[in-house]
């Protein structure tokens, strides 16, 4: 069974350097996670304008407004199937910061035959979908970029003014003499510009699944069918 990044890219998945199409690889049929263990060496957000969004995506594991240098952190990649059926791999990045506060980013992640590129669940309760532009560097990084973001709950649906959202825009390697993972991200607004991004590097493990039961706190607390 292809990944949902295989789906996505096609013969471009290819093209990923090998230890990415490895990360990326992780399916329900491939049989193994992918969990990270890094550092950032710098988490920063934009000006005091900005913290409304920061403090409204922290409420649901999205942004948050703290910022700092050289921060711990993991990143969890699980594939499940979800309660619809649909193939599903999460990303959960948490970041541990001085004194003893943790942070959380949570995204869910499904490939959408119908919208033919992958859905990013954010948060904890999948209020927010925006479909991911994905594209192979000649150096064989990958490079995502997130579009319009859609909100759903109970009978709304609707999609957010480009001047209400952020996009992200990250990359991601592999330092081949220096055997890590790097990565970098930012996202911005059209109006306030720069909110929030990061910087750093880990190294991955890939537990078989039949060793490495899956962790239930990584999944959503609600799951949305509406892509």
């Amino acid at each position: 069974m292809a990944s949902i990044f295989e789906l996505a890219l096609g013969p471009d998945f290819a093209k990923l350097h090998p230890m990415l199409q490895k990360r990326f690889g992780v399916d329900v049929g491939s049989a193994y996670a992918c969990i990270g263990e890094g550092v950032f060496s710098e988490v920063r957000s934009g000006g005091w304008w900005t913290l409304p969004f920061l403090l409204l995506g922290a409420h649901r594991n999205i942004l948050f407004p703290d910022q700092g240098t050289d921060i711990p952190f993991t990143i969890e990649n699980y594939p499940y199937l979800d309660g619809f059926g649909r193939p599903t791999v999460t990303f959960v990045r948490t970041l541990a910061l001085p004194n003893s506060r943790k942070h959380r980013f949570d995204a869910t992640m499904v490939y959408s035959p119908g919208r033919g590129c992958i859905v990013d669940y954010l948060g904890t309760h999948q209020h927010l979908a925006t479909d991911l532009k994905l594209n192979v560097l000649a150096d064989g990084s990958l490079h995502l970029q997130t579009t319009a973001q859609r909100f759903y709950e109970g009978f709304l649906g609707f999609t957010f003014p480009s001047g209400l959202t952020g996009t992200a825009d990250l990359h991601e390697n592999f330092d081949d003499k220096r055997g890590v993972y790097t990565i970098q991200m930012q996202v911005r607004n059209p109006l306030l510009g720069f909110l929030f991004g990061y910087r750093g590097e880990f190294t991955c493990t890939f537990p078989a699944l039949t060793d490495e039961p899956f962790p239930d706190h990584l999944k959503p607390v609600r799951e949305e069918i509406r892509e």
